[in-house]
């Protein structure tokens, strides 16, 4: 499985942060081919359904479900953490969202975290770090775009 780790500093407070972390919409918001989508559930719920579908036009290729595993949103003196566990054919993993306070508690700057584990069905090992390397890049655009 390919595995990697983005983290971005913002001057937004975690509560903005995370709000717009988990507007799943917005992640795929001008990334070419994907719309993302909330499948079951609020979103915002342990249990509930994320769904990434690609597609050329009108040709759905594949849909990434992805189940809510954990979902705390930050609070003082505690981060906020969401999990999310891919529940597709094509695409497995996982991924863990997290946003803390970094200025003392105060609650005004934030850092924020993207992990993420990924196997696509078909892509033998060896081209992990080809995956990973395209994950940074893709996942990375959308977090710098959704804490603009």
């Amino acid at each position: 499985m390919a595995h990697f780790v983005l983290t971005r500093h913002s001057l937004l407070p975690p509560a903005v942060c995370w709000e717009r972390l988990t507007d799943w919409p917005r992640h795929g918001e001008r990334v070419p081919f994907t719309r993302v989508s909330v499948g079951s559930g609020s979103g915002r719920r342990v249990g509930d359904v994320i769904v990434a579908r690609t597609a050329l036009g009108p040709v759905r290729l594949f849909d990434d479900p992805m189940e809510i595993t954990e979902f705390c949103a930050p609070a003082p003196g505690g981060d906020g953490v969401c999990r999310l566990e891919k529940r597709g054919r094509p695409v497995l993993g996982g991924a863990e969202l997290r946003v803390r306070a970094v200025d003392g508690g105060r609650g005004s700057r934030s850092e924020v975290t993207w992990a993420e584990t990924v196997a696509l069905a078909g892509v033998p090992g060896v081209f992990d770090p080809v995956v990973a390397g395209v994950g940074r890049l893709v996942f990375g655009r959308v977090l710098d775009r959704l804490l603009a």
